[in-house]
C-alpha cells in the first residue's frame, strides 16, 4: 500500500515560514528558500558557497534561527 502522506515540502523551518509570510518579491523568496536549503545541506560548489555567504550576511538573525531549529531536531530527522 502506498503512503497517504507526502514528505514535507519547503520551507522546512518555522523561521523561514515566518520570513516568507510577508514577502511579495519572488527573488527574495527564492533566496530565503535557498538559504534554508544551504543550511540543511551545504555544497562545495564555489558559486553556491558565495551566494549562501551573501544571503547569510544579509540575514544573520534568520540564519541563526534556521541553525537553531535544525540543531534542535532529533538525530537523523533532518530534512533532505
Amino acid at each position: 500500500m502506498l503512503p497517504t502522506t507526502r514528505p514535507p515540502q519547503p520551507p522546512y523551518t518555522e523561521a523561514v515560514r515566518r520570513a516568507l509570510a510577508g514577502v511579495k518579491d519572488a527573488k527574495l523568496a527564492e533566496d530565503l528558500l535557498f538559504l534554508e536549503a544551504w543550511e540543511i545541506r551545504p555544497s562545495a560548489n564555489l558559486g553556491l558557497t558565495l551566494k549562501a555567504s551573501q544571503i547569510r550576511r544579509a540575514n544573520p538573525g534568520l540564519t541563526a534561527e534556521i541553525e537553531g531549529e535544525l540543531r534542535a531536531l532529533p538525530k537523523g530527522v533532518r530534512p533532505s
